[in-house]
């Protein structure tokens, strides 16, 4: 066998995009580049590794088998480039994070030092709702996870950061006509968000323990459309106060306060317990010890002071 890294790279995104063209785009190659090491890995074998079904490259069952393989081995080898790295002191690689979409208002303070010590490391970080973030933790495709409520599956290790509270919240008008009109609860419309996020998850549970069945119901798909929204005076809403620092200094939203919020749970940075830490996410997990007080204390004073 002969095949290269780069090779196996290649073949794992023409896997990926399912053309040869897209492939070439994402890498940065030409067209006949990424043709010509294909067919150079091909070689290597006695059996077809892809089929192309209408406009698409597909993996044949032995392709599908060379990938897992391939992952596998791109994978060890840049863990063995980065320990080689840190051996010379030195930190390189890429940062994995999947986060749940309120999370980014907290993570992006517990990198940035981070990435400034480490300009070689690579930070790759995605952000979506509960369920994806916990999929794509137990795939193993992310280093870490940032979620406020912890999944009982896959077993796993944290650090915890900081409170998590979600109030009820409205724009600036409905307040006014909530207090004036002495409002119940169950005659507001609320706005929530979309299936598999942990906001809605914690709303409907509020609603449900006081058998609260909404009026009129809006479903949005992220935190900064229910926020919008909101200030829009669409209708009200249980959302973290953690995203609403400017708009409550503003005054373009304000917190109801009700019997039973806040809401309070807290921000955990999770990772896999059977997961191999390549050198950059140990040393990340390090430096997140050390400084998370001094980060909550320069980044997020403003959160205590708040009048629940």
């Amino acid at each position: 066998m002969n095949y290269t890294l780069h090779q196996l790279q290649i073949f794992l995104k023409i896997a990926e995009t399912e053309s040869i063209t897209k492939a070439a785009e994402s890498m940065h190659l030409t067209q006949p580049a990424v043709s010509i090491q294909l067919k150079k890995l091909q070689e290597q074998f006695n059996i077809p590794l892809v089929e192309v079904i209408g406009k698409k490259i597909h993996l044949t069952h032995a392709g599908k088998a060379l990938a897992v393989s391939a992952a596998d081995v791109i994978e060890k080898a840049q863990m063995m480039n980065q320990q080689m790295k840190a051996l010379k002191g030195e930190l390189a690689g890429k940062l994995s994070i999947s986060v749940v979409s309120t999370g980014k208002y907290v993570i992006p303070y517990f990198l940035h030092n981070f990435l400034q010590q480490h300009p070689e490391v690579d930070l790759q970080m995605d952000v979506t709702n509960k369920v994806q973030v916990i999929e794509s933790l137990k795939q193993g495709s992310v280093d870490f996870a940032l979620v406020s409520m912890i999944p009982t599956e896959p077993p796993i290790q944290k650090i915890s950061l900081m409170p998590n509270k979600l109030v009820l919240v409205a724009s600036q008008s409905l307040e006014e006509s909530y207090r004036k009109g002495k409002k119940e609860l169950h005659e507001l419309p609320f706005i929530y968000r979309e299936q598999g996020s942990a906001t809605r998850y914690v709303m409907e549970a509020f609603l449900e323990k006081r058998k609260i069945t909404a009026v009129k119901k809006i479903e949005l798909t992220g935190n900064e459309a229910v926020k919008q929204a909101v200030i829009a005076g669409l209708g009200y809403s249980v959302m973290p106060i953690i995203g609403l620092k400017n708009e409550l200094q503003l005054k373009e939203l304000k917190i109801i306060t009700v019997k039973g919020l806040p809401i309070i749970s807290t921000w955990n940075l999770i990772w896999l317990k059977r997961k191999q830490l390549h050198p950059t996410a140990s040393t990340f997990i390090q430096y997140v010890k050390t400084h998370k007080q001094r980060i909550m204390d320069q980044h997020f004073s403003w959160y205590d002071e708040i009048k629940l």
